[in-house]
């Protein structure tokens, strides 16, 4: 998967002064920030596995565990709790 961002002048001088080079930096912190998530579905999969009497094998690659694990978007997660703060607004 490819992301590219667009900086102003000013926020590309920004990051020059603060990073020794901003496409490694962005790399870094973007890597960085997947592998917490990967860890916290991981956990969260291998529990759930663990606990689920019908399976009978967890996957040693953890790549492969999250791949497969029915995980909702952090978009579809927001959606939903506003979603429910609207109905709870509703009701009052």
């Amino acid at each position: 998967m490819t992301y590219t961002i667009e900086l102003t002048d000013a926020e590309n001088k920004a990051m020059e002064y603060v990073a020794f080079d901003v496409q490694d930096w962005a790399e870094n912190a973007l890597k960085n920030r997947a592998r917490q998530a990967i860890d916290e579905i991981y956990q969260s999969e291998v529990e759930r596995m663990t606990n689920d009497p019908d399976t009978t094998s967890i996957p040693a690659d953890k790549d492969a565990v999250v791949l497969s694990a029915d995980v909702k978007s952090a978009a579809v997660r927001q959606e939903e709790a506003e979603a429910e703060m609207a109905a709870m607004r509703e009701e009052q």
